[in-house]
């Protein structure tokens, strides 16, 4: 594949869409490395610690009524985390990366040529940042229940995966999102449920990540599917297979 552009990506917390609002996201992830030098060393030793991850963008000031306004939604500064979810265009399959975080800052910056922009930073809470794949593209909109479009991992796991949903609208009384997978698109092997990979209900915008057992097998073909009673849901999912053993 032919190197590529940010054309098009979407940023999404919490279940808004802030992508119109958000400039110049970066991301980072991946042990934190902790400096074991010896005295008889003449430069630094690092080795791997712990996962971690960051994610710190700008925004603009939007102080609209909107759902999606960015200042609603950022200058609450919540204690509690946030999920945030990186989309690289809005194509089934496409990389995606999905913090849990907390929110650190929301500070604001007047410049010279009178632009009002905002400073934030989400900084990883107990996963590190997670690169997967887009199970939607981009945010799905079903109005009943729904088979969604697979994706080819190209070979099957051996050691679980996690997931990520943002619900950004429900119309209805609720929508269960779940995985479901297959050896060949379901050919020969009908599509089932992944164990441990079905979403709670959500009667409203939100978001949640679950993950499965770290040695479960998981199949070279994944789908999100919806149930439940609604006339619109609007969504996206990210799953992120493990291809080692891995632990949080």
């Amino acid at each position: 594949m032919s190197k590529q552009s940010g054309l098009g990506d979407r940023f999404l917390i919490d279940g808004h869409n802030l992508s119109g609002d958000i400039n110049s996201p970066a991301l980072a992830g991946g042990p934190a490395a902790l400096v074991v030098t010896g005295v008889d060393k003449g430069a630094p030793e690092r080795i791997g610690g712990v996962r971690d991850g960051s994610l710190g963008w700008t925004a603009f000031f939007n102080p609209g009524e909107e759902a999606d306004a960015a200042h609603a939604v950022l200058s609450a500064l919540p204690q509690a985390d946030v999920h945030c979810m990186y989309l690289h265009t809005v194509t089934l399959g496409r990389p995606a990366a999905c913090l849990v975080a907390k929110q650190i800052g929301y500070d604001g910056n007047r410049g010279d040529d009178g632009a009002f922009t905002f400073a934030v930073q989400a900084q990883a809470n107990g996963y590190g940042l997670e690169w997967g794949v887009q199970l939607t593209p981009g945010m799905r909109t079903d109005t009943a229940a729904t088979d969604g479009d697979s994706v080819d991992l190209t070979a099957a796991g051996a050691f679980g995966l996690q997931a990520y949903l943002q619900v950004l609208a429900v119309t209805g009384t609720s929508v269960t999102v779940k995985l479901q997978q297959s050896s060949d698109n379901g050919v020969a092997d009908a599509w089932a449920d992944v164990t441990g990979g079905a979403f709670a209900a959500a009667t409203e915008p939100g978001v949640q990540r679950l993950q499965t057992a770290r040695g479960q097998a998981v199949e070279r073909y994944l789908r999100a599917v919806t149930t439940g009673t609604f006339t619109e849901a609007v969504f996206a999912v990210v799953v992120a297979r493990n291809e080692v053993e891995t632990e949080f």
